[in-house]
């Protein structure tokens, strides 16, 4: 398994500015991003995740502006991957860009509920839901794209 942690619940339109509030952007550290990250929408949020943890989520996760900033503090708040109904497709983009995993599923997305353990394969696409015993099957990147996620993004993935 390619992750493996506790998930972290949220519902439908979750957008950019509650990921990392806009009064954040002003630094370009990503552990001062991560310290932020969901606390408009989560104040313990950054208490509670743990390396490895997953967001699952409803519809159009990420809606909202183009920031990078939004995939950033996620993936550097120890986020391991993002399983949701759907994704903006501009903050699918810059989670590709940044290195970040995400997943489209719908059934895993409703069915995922905060705290419970789960375990996702990148290559096959298989999510496991470790507390209920149920599994999904979302449809995984292709080959070059989960290259560049595992190197840590796009321009990561240029210079090695």
């Amino acid at each position: 398994m390619d992750a493996k942690g506790f998930a972290h619940k949220y519902g439908d339109n979750v957008d950019t500015d509650v990921i990392i509030p806009a009064r954040y952007l002003n630094t370009s550290s990503h552990a001062e991003l991560a310290a932020h990250c969901m606390e408009d929408i989560d104040r313990d949020f950054v208490k509670n995740v743990k390396p490895g943890d997953i967001i699952a989520a409803g519809k159009n996760f990420g809606c909202g502006s183009s920031r990078e900033h939004a995939p950033i503090a996620i993936r550097h708040s120890g986020v391991s991957c993002v399983i949701a109904h759907s994704f903006a497709r501009i903050f699918y983009r810059n989670a590709i860009n940044i290195g970040l995993p995400i997943l489209e599923c719908p059934g895993a997305a409703e069915d995922i509920l905060s705290g419970h353990r789960l375990e996702v394969d990148f290559d096959t696409g298989e999510i496991r839901n470790l507390s209920t015993g149920n599994s999904y099957h979302a449809q995984p990147f292709p080959p070059f794209v989960q290259n560049i996620i595992k190197k840590g993004g796009l321009i990561a993935s240029l210079q090695k």
